[in-house]
């Protein structure tokens, strides 16, 4: 009895001591994360997402991991993020998976799904239904050295802003309209003609009439943008993106090179 007493009072000090602030992190490599971003850190629920995380994740790690995050254009164009990580440029980026979908068909899936899954579903499927898994196992596939974390989630957006009133299917026919995902697969069938811009990009496009209409975010954001100041009509709510899932891209071999705590930490 007295050696088990002696053995549980010895563990239970080696606890305190594993658990003592700055003694476990100061076995680890500190590593500091680069992350260019695909929207601005301004606009709530998109860009606001990642710099919230950014804020807390040194705290969060005991210092054992730092991220410094760049806007759109300051480091890596928007739609060059997945290449730049993959090849180790930068070592980390934020974005949305659909951007990739010319490089890669399966892409929009992990972003939005029209007339598809609400937030709560969507995650359901992320977290239980092997969503993740297959979001990793589609980058491996196509030969990215990446690493994709979840990271951010947003309500439904609105359908669009229009230059003109949409009373039927027919008007529709012969638009230059900005849209994302498999919903501008949607439009292409409904005749439109459809382009996908990064968001700082549309405004300019609209007030050079070089599209008609666009799709974006949500009302609030949306509004900051100043969509409504070129074009007047909008449609709400929206069909194409009932939920938006965004991504944290880490290059593999920085991943690979972390702790499990440091890693943990980012989960």
């Amino acid at each position: 009895m007295r050696k088990a007493a002696k053995l549980l009072i010895l563990a239970m000090a080696l606890c305190l001591v594993a658990a003592a602030p700055g003694l476990v992190s100061a076995k680890e490599k500190p590593v500091l994360l680069k992350v260019p971003v695909t929207f601005s850190t301004e606009l709530p629920g998109l860009g606001s997402t990642i710099k919230w995380v950014s804020e807390r994740i040194g705290t969060l790690s005991d210092g054992a991991i730092k991220m410094k995050v760049y806007e759109p254009k300051k480091l890596v164009a928007p739609f060059e993020i997945l290449e730049a990580v993959s090849k180790g440029k930068v070592n980390a980026g934020y974005s949305m998976s659909a951007y990739w979908a010319g490089k890669i068909n399966a892409a929009p899936i992990f972003s939005a799904i029209p007339f598809g899954p609400d937030a709560s579903e969507y995650l359901a499927w992320m977290y239980y239904g092997n969503g993740l898994k297959f979001w990793q196992e589609m980058y491996d596939m196509n030969g990215y050295n990446v690493h994709v974390l979840l990271c951010g989630v947003i309500a439904p957006e609105t359908s669009g802003w229009f230059n003109k009133e949409i009373n039927s299917p027919e008007d529709l026919k012969g638009l230059r309209m900005r849209f994302f995902g498999f919903g501008g697969k949607v439009m292409q069938k409904m005749g439109v003609s459809t382009s996908l811009l990064p968001g700082g990009e549309i405004f300019p496009a609209l007030e050079k009439k070089a599209l008609d209409a666009t799709e974006f975010s949500m009302p609030a954001i949306d509004k900051r943008l100043g969509f409504y100041k070129v074009v007047k009509y909008n449609y709400y709510p929206g069909w194409h993106q009932q939920a938006s899932l965004f991504e944290l891209l880490i290059n593999k071999d920085t991943w690979n090179a972390m702790s499990k705590h440091q890693q943990m930490c980012l989960v």
